[in-house]
């Protein structure tokens, strides 16, 4: 198994933790610091995996029974060829392997390896809303949302209240686990922006360090996904980077951000159907953080600190400049880590101004009117309580029988109006 994820989201500890509670025994190689000799095993012995296990034991001091220890190859990325070494080691069968990495399908990091068909991937993000909760000691809250959500019953006041507070309280910590960690030990908002800020600083080191021939584009992305999020529509200019920019030309650092699971790249479609990727249109998209709690910091990194009126502000959902950039992006997080690919619609027509919607996102799920077929479910993200939903009327206008259930994410309590469910922000990972 590869634990593909950002850095600094827990992947290791994960990994180490999993070692500890479900083998006899395991053996943890950091390949960002591993010794000269270990990796010489791993140059002389693949043709000689019997002497190459004698050897491991005998440097690390590891017991390693067989078929009841666990070896994980950490930041693998480093040593692409103890990636490659996977397919026999698989097949010798002696025990079970665990890798983690960062920027693991960049060309550097497969270059001259054949990557092992044995591996399965899965990839681990920041902290939902749920796990947030779990992590701050507030999972009683769990059980009532989820049946809030399934029963289509709002929640009484006093938790609808609870939830929304500590959503917003999310909304500015993010999930990033030592971000999650000086919030639940300080409890001080200024300590958890030093904490991102330390974050985004090794980020923007790393694009310096392994961005390669691209590294300046990567950066001028990153730098700028604030301000592309501030936009009324929200789609990246690619001309706000460069007069002359073209797609093709930032392709690759688009999908450095994609790989390095610092971005969420959320693309158009074209005529949504239940297939949304099949008519997606890859030169139209928006470009989330993949972590709102990083983005907040984000948007103020020319400032030393994020100014503390904007915490406060969030709080208090009084924030004077577009939260709808944060609560756009903390929904896309939701999706994400519920396994969904993000896709939006928006048709533009100057001339009738009747034919122009934007929807933020699409799913593809069961709907009960058809008999649980798919089918496709606009969603529409507001921040503040007094809004129009026009383009939900327009989308089912256009596409009829293709449309499902329709959803609003809002402040305000769940509400059904036939086949609309307005469901409070705190929901959206149930989705």
């Amino acid at each position: 198994m590869l634990i593909e994820g950002a850095r600094r989201v827990g992947k290791s500890t994960l990994a180490e933790q999993f070692a500890k509670n479900e083998y006899a025994d395991y053996l943890f190689l950091d390949f960002s610091r591993v010794s000269d000799d270990i990796l010489d095993l791993f140059r002389s012995y693949r043709s000689d995996i019997g002497t190459f296990f004698m050897y491991l034991k005998a440097y690390t001091g590891a017991r390693l029974p067989q078929r009841d220890s666990l070896i994980v190859f950490d930041e693998v990325q480093r040593f692409p060829q103890a990636r490659e070494f996977i397919k026999q080691l698989v097949a010798d069968g002696r025990y079970d392997y665990l890798e983690t990495g960062s920027l693991i399908s960049i060309k550097r990091n497969v270059s001259g390896i054949v990557i092992p068909s044995e591996e399965e991937s899965m990839r681990l993000g920041p902290l939902n809303f749920e796990e947030f909760l779990r992590a701050t000691g507030e999972e009683s809250l769990i059980e009532p949302i989820r049946d809030s959500f399934e029963r289509l019953r709002a929640l009484p006041d006093m938790l609808h209240r609870k939830a929304e507070r500590l959503f917003r309280e999310y909304m500015l910590v993010g999930g990033m686990p030592q971000a999650v960690n000086a919030f639940i030990e300080q409890q001080d908002f200024g300590a958890v922006d030093a904490v991102k800020r330390e974050l985004l600083a090794l980020y923007r080191n790393d694009i310096a360090q392994f961005g390669q021939a691209d590294a300046t584009r990567i950066a001028r992305i990153f730098s700028t996904i604030p301000g592309q999020l501030a936009r009324r529509d929200k789609k990246f200019k690619l001309t706000s980077l460069d007069q002359n920019a073209r797609s093709r030309d930032y392709a690759d650092a688009f999908f450095w951000l994609a790989d390095a699971c610092i971005s969420n790249t959320c693309y158009n479609v074209d005529d949504p159907s239940v297939g949304l990727s099949a008519s997606m249109d890859e030169s139209s998209f928006k470009c989330y953080m993949a972590d709102t709690g990083l983005l907040v910091s984000q948007m103020f990194a020319d400032n030393a600190t994020t100014p503390h009126e904007v915490y406060r502000d969030i709080l208090l959902g009084k924030l004077a400049f577009n939260e709808g950039m944060l609560t756009e992006n903390v929904v896309a997080q939701q999706l994400v880590s519920n396994g969904h690919r993000l896709f939006f619609y928006s048709q533009r027509d100057d001339a009738n101004n009747a034919n122009t919607m934007e929807i933020d996102f699409l799913l593809s799920r069961g709907y009960d009117d058809a008999a649980g077929r798919m089918r496709v479910s606009p969603i529409e993200v507001k921040s503040s309580h007094n809004y129009q939903a026009r383009s939900l009327e327009k989308f089912k206008t256009k596409f009829g029988k293709r449309v499902g259930t329709r959803f609003i994410l809002h402040p305000r309590p769940l509400c059904v109006e036939g086949d609309i469910e307005r469901l409070p922000l705190y929901m959206s990972w149930c989705l």
